[in-house]
């Protein structure tokens, strides 16, 4: 029999976790209880209130990395921008601070465990560093977030990275969960929930397999990577100086505020700098001046991994500014010299 594990947390979207729920169930109708479908949670059994205006569904189990066959985890719905509380952004990163992380960790490294994912499902994931270098697919507005975070996003309705499926928007639930039961029971048995649920599979499985398309090629004949922005430097300018020194900055973020020690300095000309927070000391990428503006990007790994763009303006010994990654608000920045 294979375990199906889906997990549910606090702000999760129901239909995220349910339309799988029952795709699942179907199958096990139809081959023989061949499945054994249970709704999970980090903690154990208990009442999840979901991002449905409060709806409560009964997790009876406890997520466990160990029993292998799949582990599903939906997305969460709520608020789409803000510092709220209830907003996706904040319930995926408090989800991706719990438990549930180093449990699909944990299941990512074992060959008996396929770990599936439904709209932020994905994103909960890679805010917790286990999507880098992986393709995967999430709610189109959440793509740029997810590139950010290091893994590789595809616009697919469904992409199969070996031991790692994800699907798009809240509807590819049914999609993925269909998919899932014809890569593990065959196409019978998928054929027939569909006839059952008198629906029809979306859009076809990218997979890293096949002819590359041209346009996915370097001028080496290689297939492209995604990859974060160079290290590249622009020359400075003659009022760039008043960048230079320490900075003590504060970012206001979707989950707190972030103390950063900037070091900016010019050497040879070019602009240069570096970023300190949380105990982590990382390069600026690609400082440089646009207008009255100081602009970089900047790939950290805490509280999460993430690219972020920031643009700041300096007057005297204070700076101001934004950091933004993908489609999350932008956070405001301020800060002051030290020397």
């Amino acid at each position: 029999m294979l375990n199906v594990q889906i997990v549910l947390f606090d702000g999760f979207d129901l239909l995220d976790a349910i339309a799988p729920y029952e795709v699942f169930i179907a199958a096990s109708m139809y081959a023989e209880e061949a499945l054994r479908v249970e709704l999970v949670t980090a903690e154990g059994p208990r009442h999840v209130t979901s991002g449905i205006q409060g709806l409560e569904i009964e997790a009876t189990g406890k997520l466990d990395p160990e029993c292998g066959g799949m582990i599903l985890v939906p997305g969460s719905s709520g608020k789409v921008f803000g510092e709220e509380a209830n907003s996706i952004p904040i319930i995926l990163n408090r989800a991706a601070g719990t438990e549930i992380s180093v449990q699909i960790r944990q299941a990512l490294e074992r060959e008996d465990v396929l770990i599936a994912t439904v709209c932020g499902g994905s994103l909960l994931l890679a805010m917790a560093g286990l999507l880098e270098g992986r393709h995967a697919v999430t709610h189109h507005m959440g793509m740029g977030v997810l590139g950010a975070t290091g893994a590789f996003p595809i616009q697919a309705r469904i992409v199969d990275d070996g031991n790692l499926v994800s699907a798009g928007g809240v509807t590819s639930g049914l999609d993925v969960a269909l998919y899932l039961v014809e890569r593990t029971l065959g196409p019978r048995i998928a054929h027939a929930v569909e006839q059952l649920f008198e629906f029809e599979r979306r859009g076809t499985v990218w997979k890293a397999e096949g002819v590359v398309r041209a346009d996915d090629m370097d001028a080496t004949g290689k297939e492209k990577g995604i990859k974060f922005a160079p290290v590249a430097i622009d020359e400075v300018h003659a009022s760039e100086p008043l960048y230079e020194g320490k900075w003590e900055v504060i970012i206001s973020t979707p989950i707190g505020k972030l103390e950063t020690r900037l070091v900016i300095h010019t050497d040879n000309g070019s602009i240069r700098g570096t970023a300190t927070q949380d105990g982590e000391t990382v390069e600026l990428i690609h400082p440089r001046v646009q207008g009255d503006k100081l602009v970089w990007d900047l790939r950290v790994s805490k509280p999460m991994k993430l690219q972020l763009h920031f643009e700041v303006i300096v007057q005297g010994d204070v700076m101001t500014g934004t950091a933004k990654a993908g489609f999350l608000p932008a956070s405001k920045l301020t800060g002051h010299r030290l020397d």
